[in-house]
C-alpha cells in the first residue's frame, strides 16, 4: 500500500508543480488553489510513505516521478521540446525507479 500511496503522490506533485506555473505568482485563484490542495495531498501521502519505505528511496522515487511528469506534460503541452536526448533521459530516470522499487525491501 506505501508504494502505491507513493506512486499516487509523485503524481500529485506534477499537478502542484504544474498548477504553480500556471498560478502566476498566486494571482489566479483557481490554479492556486489546485497548487495548494495538491501539495497537501503529495506531502500527506509521502509522510505516510516513509512510514515503511526508506525515506532517502521514497524521497528519490516521489521526485522522480514528479518530474518526469511534470516534464511529460511540458512535451505534450508544447511548452518544453521533446528531443530524443530528453525524452531518453526521461526513460533512464523511469527506469531507475523502477529499480529502486525492485531492489527496495520495503513492501
Amino acid at each position: 500500500m506505501a508504494w502505491f500511496v507513493l506512486i499516487v503522490s509523485g503524481m500529485l506533485e506534477a499537478v502542484w508543480a504544474t498548477a504553480l506555473g500556471y498560478a502566476d505568482g498566486f494571482r489566479k485563484l483557481i490554479p492556486s488553489l489546485v497548487f495548494f490542495v495538491a501539495l497537501a495531498l503529495s506531502m500527506a501521502g509521502l509522510a505516510y510513505s516513509v512510514r515503511t519505505i526508506s525515506p532517502a528511496i521514497a524521497y528519490v522515487v516521489w521526485v522522480g516521478i514528479g518530474a518526469c511528469l511534470t516534464v511529460i506534460y511540458a512535451f505534450l503541452a508544447g511548452t518544453e521540446s521533446a528531443t530524443p536526448i530528453k525524452v531518453a533521459l526521461i526513460i533512464v530516470i523511469i527506469a531507475a525507479i523502477a529499480g529502486l522499487k525492485l531492489v527496495s525491501p520495503e513492501a
